[in-house]
This record gives C-alpha cells, sequence and structure tokens, in this order.
C-alpha cells in the first residue's frame, strides 16, 4: 500500500458543504488549493452537490482560504438541518429583488451605457470615454481580475486567466468600449451557468423539505411537539390526518391511505395499519396512526436518498472524466494558438501587429472552456435529480451513462417479474360428497400445521372467505418427506400432496384424468396438489406466484426501447419458467439455476452484448448483480441492503420505472454527447474565423456565452423528461 493511501485510511473522510461555486473549473481549482494544504491526503469536490470531501484534518480558515480566490465560504456537513438550512436559503434568495441580488452587474453596465454616450459625444480618445470604461470593466470584472492576476503570477491557466490576459491586451492597444463589453458579457454568462447549476441543486434539496422539523410525540403520558433531532427510536408518534409524517418507523395503532410519492414515486396512497412500515415525508391522508420510531434522523429512507444521491453527483462520469482530462491541456494548448496567432502573421508575413494581436486576444476569449466545462455535469445532476423525483435512485454519472448504454436486461423471478408472495389460483372440488367451504376448513388445518412456503397462501384464501379453520381438531397429524401431509379429522385420514402419494396409498379413482389436471396446472407455472381420503380424490388445489401485471407491459416497453435481449433466470422448475417466462414475452428463459449458475449466465451476456443490466431484490443473487454493468434493485424503500449494494434502485419496488429510467439514460447520454460535441464544434468554427481575420472579441465572448447557454438549457431538458 502506497503511503498516501496508508493516510487515507487512517483519516476519518470529512465532508464539508461550499457556498459561491461559480463555474466547474473554479471548483477543480479549489480542490486542488485543498490537496496542497499540508495534512491533507485527498480532497475531492462534488460541484453538483456543492461539497468537498476532505482526507486529512484541515481547519475551516485553511479550506476558505484555499477558496479565497472565489471568496468561497465553508462549513462541515450537517446532513440533515443543514440541507434544510440551505433550502431555506435558497427561497429567501429568490425573493431578493433582481436589482439587489446583481447590483454590481446592473452597475457596470450602467457606467458601460454612459462611456458609449461619451463615445458619441466627445469621441474615442476622450479622457471621460476612456475612465467610463475603464470603471464599467473594473466593477464588472473585480472578481475575475483578481483570480486572473493570481493564476498568472502562479503560472496557472485556466478560464480566468485567458479573460484576464484578453483583457489586459485589449487595453493596451486601447479597444476599451469592446473590452468593457467582453468583460460583461463573461459576468453575464458566469452568472448564467451559477443559475443553471443552482436550477439542477434545487431538484435535490427540496427532496429534504419534504420532511417536518418537528412531530408530535408521546412522552410520559403526554403529547409534545418535539424536534426530530431530539426523538429517539422507541417514541411513538402521532400522525393526523392531513399531516406528513416526519420520521420512518412501524405502525403500532391506527389505519390510513399514505401517499408515498415523495420515497417512492407511487401516484396512488397505499393503505398503512397495524405494522405496516411508514416513511418521513410521505403524506398522511385519511386517518390517525400511532407511529412507533425505528430510524434516528440520519438513518431515514429520505435522509439516506439525499446523501446517495448527492454522493451520486460526485462520481464522475466516463464523459466527465474525459471533459476534465481534455481541459487540462486545452487551456494552455488554447494560449499557445493564442500567441502564434498575434506574432506569426506580422514577424513572416508583413501582417499589422495591431490588427493581429488583436485577432490573438480574440481566440484567448474564444478558447475559454466554459460550456465544455458544464456541458456534462449539469446534465447528470439534473438527470440523476429528476429520476430521484419519480422514485428511481441512480448512484453515480458512472451508471447513468453505463444504462443508456444497456443492451440486455436479465430478471430474477421471484419478486422481481412476480409478487413474490403465493395465492390460490384453483380450487377444482372432484366429490360432491363434501361442501367446498367444509373441505377448504379441513385443507386449512392441516396446511396450518405444515412448515411448508405454499401454507401462507392457503390460509389468506380461507380467512378472505371467512371460512374458520382454527377450531377444527386435528389427530395424527404428520409430514411424509417430500411427498405432501396427512391428519385425521373426525375420524377420517385425509392426505394433501402429490399424484406420487395418492400412487403409494392405492387410491381406489385415482385416473389418468386427475393426473392429466395437475400435469396442466403445472405447464401453466402453478404447483398442484391433490386432496383426497384413502377411498377417493376429492379436489385438486393450485398454488402460484403471481406474475405482476406490469411485467408483461415492462418487457414490451424495453424492447421498444432497443433492448435486444430480456432473460428470465428462476431456480424453478422448467415447466413453471416457460410459462411465466411465454407470458411475459422475455427473449430467453434459463431455469433451474443455481446463484454460481446465474453468475455464469450473467458474465455471459456481458461477453455477448457489453452492457449488461441484471435487475433483482438487492438481497439475493447479490454476485449476479454485482457481475452485471449495472445491478438494478427492486423496492428500495426502507431496504437498506438494496440502497447500499445496488447501482440503481427502484425505490417503490414498481418495475413499471424500469423503461423511465433507461429512457432518462440515454436521453441524457445522448444530450452529454451533445453538448460535448457543441462546445467544441462551436470553439473550432470561431477559430477558423482567423484565417480571413474575421474573429473579434465580440464573436469571441458571444460565441463562449451562446455556447453555455444552449448547453445548460438543453442539460435543465432533462429536468421535464417525463414517465
Amino acid at each position: 500500500m502506497r503511503l498516501d493511501e496508508a493516510a487515507k485510511t487512517i483519516d476519518e473522510k470529512k465532508v464539508y458543504r461550499v457556498e459561491g461555486f461559480s463555474c466547474a473549473n473554479c471548483a477543480g481549482k479549489f480542490e486542488n488549493n485543498v490537496k496542497k494544504i499540508p495534512g491533507v491526503h485527498d480532497a475531492k469536490v462534488n460541484f453538483g452537490a456543492s461539497k468537498i470531501s476532505v482526507y486529512g484534518k484541515p481547519s475551516i480558515e485553511e479550506l476558505e482560504r484555499a477558496g479565497a480566490f472565489e471568496d468561497l465560504k465553508v462549513a462541515p456537513e450537517k446532513r440533515r438541518q443543514q440541507t434544510i438550512e440551505e433550502v431555506e436559503k435558497g427561497k429567501k434568495d429568490e425573493k431578493v429583488p433582481f436589482h439587489k441580488k446583481h447590483s454590481t452587474l446592473l452597475t457596470s453596465i450602467l457606467f458601460l451605457v454612459f462611456g458609449y454616450l461619451s463615445l458619441f459625444v466627445n469621441g474615442e480618445e476622450n479622457i471621460v470615454t476612456i475612465l467610463l470604461f475603464l470603471a464599467s470593466m473594473l466593477i464588472g470584472g473585480l472578481s475575475l481580475f483578481k483570480v486572473g492576476f493570481q493564476n498568472l503570477l502562479r503560472f496557472e491557466f485556466d478560464m480566468r486567466t485567458l479573460m484576464t490576459v484578453a483583457v489586459i491586451g485589449g487595453a493596451i492597444i486601447g479597444e476599451w468600449a469592446e473590452v468593457s463589453v467582453v468583460v460583461i458579457l463573461f459576468a453575464i454568462s458566469e452568472a448564467m451557468e451559477r443559475f443553471s447549476m443552482d436550477r439542477a441543486r434545487q431538484s435535490i434539496r427540496s427532496l429534504m423539505d419534504i420532511a417536518p422539523n418537528e412531530a408530535l410525540v408521546r412522552r410520559n403520558g403526554k403529547e409534545i411537539m418535539v424536534h426530530v433531532d431530539d426523538i429517539a427510536v422507541g417514541d411513538i408518534m402521532i400522525v393526523k390526518p392531513g399531516q406528513k409524517i416526519a420520521m420512518d418507523g412501524v405502525v403500532v395503532n391506527g389505519y390510513s391511505a399514505v401517499n408515498q410519492a415523495a420515497i417512492t414515486g407511487e401516484s396512488v396512497p397505499v393503505a398503512k395499519t397495524i405494522n405496516n412500515d411508514v416513511f418521513a415525508g410521505t403524506l398522511n391522508e385519511e386517518g390517525l396512526l400511532e407511529v412507533r420510531i425505528t430510524k434516528l434522523i440520519e438513518d431515514t429512507t429520505i435522509s439516506k436518498i439525499i446523501h446517495l444521491v448527492e454522493e451520486a453527483q460526485g462520481e464522475r462520469a466516463p464523459a466527465q472524466a474525459f471533459v476534465d482530462k481534455f481541459a487540462k491541456y486545452y487551456t494552455p494548448i488554447i494560449m499557445v494558438i493564442a500567441a502564434l496567432v498575434a506574432v506569426i502573421p506580422p514577424l513572416f508575413f508583413e501582417g499589422s501587429w495591431e490588427t493581429w494581436v488583436y485577432q490573438g486576444l480574440a481566440v484567448l476569449v474564444v478558447g475559454c472552456p466554459c460550456a465544455l466545462v458544464i456541458s456534462t455535469p449539469i446534465a447528470i445532476v439534473s438527470a440523476i435529480g429528476n429520476a430521484a423525483k419519480k422514485g428511481v435512485l441512480v448512484k453515480g454519472g458512472v451508471h447513468l451513462e453505463e444504462m443508456g448504454n444497456l443492451k440486455a436486461i436479465a430478471f430474477d423471478k421471484t419478486g422481481t417479474l412476480t409478487k413474490g408472495v403465493p395465492v390460490v389460483t384453483d380450487y377444482n372440488l372432484l366429490d360432491n360428497q363434501m361442501e367446498e367451504k367444509a373441505l377448504l376448513s379441513i385443507i386449512t388445518a392441516l396446511e396450518y400445521r405444515s412448515q411448508h412456503p405454499l401454507a401462507s397462501a392457503i390460509m389468506k384464501k380461507a380467512e378472505g372467505e371467512n371460512i374458520s379453520y382454527s377450531a377444527v381438531i386435528v389427530e395424527g397429524f404428520s409430514s411424509i418427506t417430500g411427498r405432501g401431509i396427512k391428519g385425521t379429522v373426525n375420524g377420517t385420514t385425509y392426505y394433501i400432496g402429490s399424484p406420487k402419494l395418492f400412487k403409494e396409498i392405492s387410491v381406489t379413482d385415482f385416473d389418468p384424468d386427475i393426473e392429466e389436471k395437475v400435469r396442466t396446472l403445472q405447464n401453466q407455472g402453478k404447483t398442484a396438489m391433490i386432496i383426497g381420503t384413502e377411498q377417493s380424490v376429492l379436489a385438486v388445489m393450485a398454488v402460484a406466484d403471481e406474475v405482476r401485471e406490469t411485467s408483461k407491459d415492462v418487457i414490451r416497453k424495453l424492447h421498444q426501447l432497443g433492448i435486444e435481449k430480456t432473460v428470465m433466470l428462476t431456480g424453478d422448475n422448467k415447466g413453471t419458467a416457460d410459462a411465466i417466462g411465454g407470458f411475459v414475452e422475455v427473449s430467453d428463459i434459463q431455469a433451474e439455476l443455481m446463484p454460481q449458475d446465474k453468475l455464469d449466465y450473467i458474465k455471459q451476456l456481458r461477453s455477448e452484448h457489453g452492457f449488461v443490466a441484471m435487475v433483482g431484490d438487492g438481497v439475493n443473487d447479490a454476485p449476479a448483480l454485482a457481475a452485471s454493468t449495472v445491478g438494478i434493485a427492486m423496492g428500495g424503500a426502507g431496504t437498506d441492503t438494496a440502497m447500499e449494494t445496488a447501482d440503481v434502485v427502484l425505490m417503490g419496488d414498481d418495475l413499471r420505472k424500469l423503461p423511465f429510467a433507461v429512457r432518462l439514460s440515454r436521453k441524457a447520454l445522448n444530450i452529454i454527447k451533445a453538448n460535448i460535441g457543441f462546445a467544441i464544434a462551436i470553439k473550432f468554427i470561431a477559430l477558423l474565423l482567423v484565417i480571413p481575420g474575421w474573429l473579434t472579441l465580440w464573436i469571441a465572448i458571444l460565441s463562449d456565452m451562446g455556447a453555455t447557454l444552449l448547453v445548460a438549457l438543453n442539460g435543465l431538458r432533462l429536468m421535464r423528461v417525463k414517465e
């Protein structure tokens, strides 16, 4: 292990909130400055969430000195309260009048207007005209020049260095008016970039705003309002109709419908009664609920969603890694090109120094990589924020991009394509000697005593039809290993089991028709059982894990989106697998698989298709989920394992979110590619104008500003993608 890695393992990671980022370039510079602080072994800025993670023990003063070039404010992260305060601050900022919020920029524009009036009245060389333009430049570009000069002294090259050199050069050759306009347009461009990222970030922060800060808690026989930070596990919280639930917990009294849209994306309220889980941030619509608190505020599902989504914004996607690497070499190259443009024509081709120095300065301005640097993060933050609001948790830009490239998707059967809860699907009485309900009562009494996994389905059916079975006296109950069960009721011995069992006890009326009936049910993907006595067969019953109503439609939509292959993986027998797989219309069915077999099949799929997703419950099939390109877990709400292990989590246990997630990812991937391509192309086209000598400072800054604006607006479109 290297020394810096060893130090990182010793030092605890500390996370700080950062206020004041104006651009991704500045975030990168802040990260590098923090890494240079003595005692800091590593640092990573999360531009999307305005946070920095630091390995080491720097003071707040040291961190703020590292960010002094942009007057950054740093504070330790207090996950929930900090975010709530930011939301409140954001609301206050929105109410600040426009003229107060942008007073510096407006003052600069005012001096520019007076400068042009003086230019028309007094002429370009007049001292009043020059002073007015100079005042406009200094007021509008003070923060720009401050950082630019520092960069020049340290030989650090970023877009502010380029702009500072261009402005100094423009002033030297007497282009006061144009330089003033360039400074103002650059300030407007930065303001738009900041506004765009704030809009994207707000979509995440608004999630935390949905949970109340206080809850009504019963303590020592009294009902009191308690701040969520002071609520303990085991407290009883009282939630009245129309109130939002403040904490995660379990209902101990009451019945109500709860709107869980904020957590799971479900549009229809969910019925909640005793022993049901409820989540912070959801809305109690009807009845009074008493809830026993099961998690502290920092461990609630909504807090984890916020934390994981913010962490996801900091994960650099492949496209962003490319942009970061490209930008590192891009700025110095632009400075060299600008110098060559300014020097070569006058030295070797008798060009005018004034003309070509001007062209060189324009190259510096057009070279500002604002649009390129913001092209990827704004798209990723917008997409991840939109997905979180719809109940899809994407844990990083890399997973967002990979999901956009998916060619094949494998599904675990139980609990994914099916509901994972067995139900009685068929109950056919074959002998008229007994009444249907009376026989069901005996069957349920016998199954109640068995340990068979399907017994719960039979008990549920009896309870649903109000058939009593607990009072039925069963004597001599026993399990017949691998074949069924038996027990005596009112002197008659009843058997429940497979055809093999009834052949063994030689039931007289057991004929091929009954075997064929059982075979037909099994071919439909059901578990069939025969009920009878030693003298006759009384009934045939079938139990099955029901297919989700949405599964077939989801598979169809995925094929329409261009997914080449959909596969169902299951440990079930081939008959059951074929029946369910055929119904939902997956491309391929793999049955009777052990966990190792599923892992091997996922590896095979990856070798054939490259980008492969595995959809499961996040607990079982962990090796297969890990081996896939993107592991997608069902039902993450309240399930810590799913939220921690999967790359993408469908919070509401709703498979219909999957086509939306794939579509959003593909759109994000297309927008990222388009943004990068457009940002580079607009620079290239502007640079070509140097050849005929048509490039001006106006065109240069407008091309940069226009590209930044279009890239930002294009990225923000991802916030509007609907299910």
